[in-house]
């Protein structure tokens, strides 16, 4: 029986980690410490466990990092003003807010409070707007990016392919999109972007070389609309109760895996597919923006 292969995630992190580790060195000969430091408002348990897995990914890199955390009732103007304290210091290469935000804090505003030198998450609308326009002296967000580091790690190339990305969001697919439009060898694909408004959305997915689902939607994508041999990414992280076990859960993602898994050619396992990614080039961004900043 087909068995598709897996694009594992923490393999290909583990290479983006290792040359990570030694532009620090490379930077740390020079006295310079890569850091960076996370915001975090509330105590919201999941914020709270995904900035610990940066932090120590962090330390095992050699970035200093810090933590910045807000009471939950904070105002927006309490959390501009602690970001423009870390803009204004020489010492911080890379800024992360993690969202979700308190409703009382606008994340647009966040964004946009950030100085895209430091932006290692890629959404000031400064590095939106370079990359669109194809230029590389800015940050794509760490998501997109990771989706075609993994490509790259895998030899698999989009040049001349029919992509089909789910989602239109800010943060996965439209800048997934510009990456994968620009031109080079991981690019020069044709991209579709469907939405919550698309209307026959399995046939667009069965014409898909490379089906990129986004939408958050648990088990969306099921093996009919896969077309045999794809390459298949699921990005989508669901938790979904165990009937059989009150109390418990299990992660699925936007893909149907036992279903994909059959007629797919790669496909990413959920978890440990694009998650290590996403945190891999977050820290590679980090070491970028200190290189920049040294000169």
């Amino acid at each position: 029986m087909h068995q598709a292969k897996l694009l594992d995630g923490r393999q290909a992190a583990a290479a983006v980690h290792e040359r990570t580790r030694a532009r620090v060195r490379k930077l740390r000969a020079r006295g310079i410490e890569p850091a960076v430091v996370f915001f975090r408002v509330g105590d919201d348990p999941a914020s709270e466990l995904y900035v610990r897995r940066k932090e120590k990914q962090a330390r095992e890199l050699g970035i200093r990092s810090e933590t910045v955390v807000l009471p939950a009732p904070s105002t927006e103007r309490e959390l501009l003003d602690r970001i423009e304290e870390k803009n204004r210091d020489p010492g911080i290469h890379g800024i992360l807010v993690q969202m979700p935000l308190p409703q009382q804090i606008r994340a647009e505003a966040v964004c946009q409070a950030i100085h895209p030198a430091k932006d290692i998450d890629g959404f000031h609308p400064v590095n939106a707007g370079k990359l669109l326009l194809g230029d590389p002296s800015g940050f794509a967000p760490c998501t997109p990016a990771g989706i075609c580091e993994l490509f790259r790690h895998y030899g698999l190339v989009t040049s001349g392919a029919e992509v089909v990305i789910l989602g239109r969001s800010n943060i996965v697919g439209k800048p997934l999109a510009a990456l994968l439009l620009a031109r080079g060898s991981q690019g020069d694909a044709t991209v579709t972007v469907l939405h919550s408004q698309s209307r026959h959305i399995a046939e667009h997915c069965r014409r898909a070389d490379f089906l990129i689902a986004a939408i958050g939607k648990a088990e969306f994508v099921r093996g009919s609309m896969i077309k045999p041999g794809a390459v298949v990414v699921d990005v989508g992280v669901t938790r979904l109760p165990l009937p059989s076990v009150p109390g418990k859960s299990r992660i699925v993602g936007d893909v149907h895996f036992s279903e994909a898994v059959r007629i797919a050619a790669w496909l990413t396992p959920n978890p440990g597919g694009v998650g290590p990614m996403t945190i891999a080039m977050l820290l590679a961004n980090t070491v970028e923006a200190a290189e920049r900043l040294a000169g």
